[in-house]
Parts: structure tokens; sequence; C-alpha cells
């Protein structure tokens, strides 16, 4: 299937609960969210799985803030997987999911700025983040992160949820289990502080991620910021290493407005 037609099946199962979902988004919290099961076909959703690059072709990204394996540069892989990635950029989905949010002026990444494919297999996580503030430009707000998770028969005791830090990490976390064929909506701001949990079985937790800027922020208050981590609860030395690592990258971009080096992680035709 292409990205149109993916696009399609996509928006008709938003467009069939869009209430619903607007209602969700709306009594969902500080971090704004919406959940989606069923989103594709199950064959289609399974195909998208198995189309999934392996381990060994992919960027592996390991440090104190994460442990993951992620692919960007699309056109190395089999077709299927841009063709999942781009339905989510299609006219009618972006619109579905402005009228879902509120949110307005969505724009996609065709550039797939830190988006694209991500694998995590046992004991990768993802640390507490913000994400960064706007596009590789500096040009507009990042709002939105679709987070389509294509694993077959991934349960929450296999670890690999996404953990939503309404108070920061001195809270407890709102936590979405990235359950076979679900979709997530979640709304990206200064005070959207979330997570992977680590991943606790053998195989491998598969991700299709999209971002949505605008012109505007999702909230009047937010301010430039790079992707800032922190550590968990249970990790008080690893806090204060990724708080002075924060504080420096934020230092530099203070100084180089783009950075001393262009981001790899895009989509390079």
């Amino acid at each position: 299937m292409n990205r149109q037609q993916l696009g399609l099946l996509v928006a008709q199962r938003l467009r069939a609960d869009a209430s619903e979902l607007t209602r969700q988004w709306h009594a969902s919290g500080t971090i704004r969210h919406v959940t989606v099961d069923g989103l594709l076909p199950e064959t289609t959703a399974r195909a998208i799985y198995d189309a999934f690059p392996s381990f060994d072709r992919m960027v592996r990204n390991v440090s104190l803030r994460e442990s993951k394996s992620i692919a960007v540069q699309m056109d190395r892989y089999d077709p299927l997987t841009e063709e999942a990635l781009y339905a989510f950029q299609q006219p009618e989905v972006v619109e579905l999911v402005g009228r879902i949010t509120g949110l307005p002026g969505l724009e996609p990444d065709p550039n797939l700025y830190v988006g694209g494919l991500s694998a995590m297999r046992k004991h990768d996580f993802l640390n507490l983040h913000i994400d960064n503030s706007h596009d590789k430009n500096r040009a507009r707000w990042r709002v939105l992160n679709l987070l389509y998770y294509v694993t077959p028969d991934w349960s929450a005791e296999d670890g690999g949820s996404l953990e939503l830090w309404p108070q920061g990490r001195r809270g407890a976390p709102v936590v979405i289990p990235s359950r076979f064929n679900r979709l997530v909506i979640m709304e990206t701001h200064q005070g959207s502080w979330h997570s992977v949990s680590p991943i606790r079985r053998d195989g491998t937790r598969t991700c299709v991620s999209n971002y949505y800027f605008s012109a505007t922020p999702a909230r009047d208050s937010d301010r430039f910021h790079v992707t800032f981590f922190r550590g968990r609860p249970e990790q008080p030395l690893r806090d204060l290493i990724l708080l002075a690592d924060g504080y420096a990258r934020m230092a530099i971009r203070k100084v180089f407005r783009l950075g001393i080096r262009e981001n790899p992680h895009v989509y390079k035709r």
C-alpha cells in the first residue's frame, strides 16, 4: 500500500471516533494526549512491523539519556516503512488531528527531523525528557508527537511503555503501554516530560514516529529549549549529570543559534 491509501485508512479511523477523541484530549490533563487502538487493519499493521529494518541496519544511540536504534534515511529500507511514515503527513490526516486537538496551523515534517523509525530491545530505555521546542531551522514550534506502535503481542509487562510525567520526575507517571496497532497523539510543550520504560523481554518494540509543527507554540508560556533529559526518580546521580548536560547544550545554542553541527537525524533525499 502507498502513503495515500494508508492515509485514507488512518483518516477513516480517526474520523469514526473524532468526537470521543476530542473529549478525551481535553480531559487528559496537563500533557494532553489520546490513544487510538486498532488504527489500521491488523494485516496491514503486521506488514509494517515485518518491513522494519534489522538492528544492524539502524543507527544505534546509547548514552545516559537513552538506549535505542533509529532509522531516518528511509530510501535504504523497505518502501512500506516510508509509506507508513508519510501516511501520517497526508492532508486529511493532518486536518483531522487538528480538529481533534484544536491546535491551529499544524504542519507535518517531510524532513523527518528526529522522526522516523525506532526500535528498542531488552534493557533499552528513554529517560525523562522534554522534546526540542522547534524544527531544525528554529522556524516553527514542535507541538505534537504521533507515535504508532506495531509490535504484535506486546503487553505492559514487557516494558517499553510511554510514560507521561505531568508533575515532572517528582510525581507519578501516566503509563501508556505500547500495544500493537496503537497510535498515541501527544502534545509537546515546556512541561510535557515523558519517557519510555526499560524493555523487560526479548523481542523488539517498534515505533513509527512523526512530529507536527506550528507557527505558534502549544502554550503561550513556551520558550526555546533543546531536548532536555532528566534522571528517573531512582537515579539521583544520573539526574545531576543530565542536568549539567542539558544546561551546557542550551548555552551552546544561545551562542550558535542552529548548533555547532547539523543534526544528522533528518531524511536526506
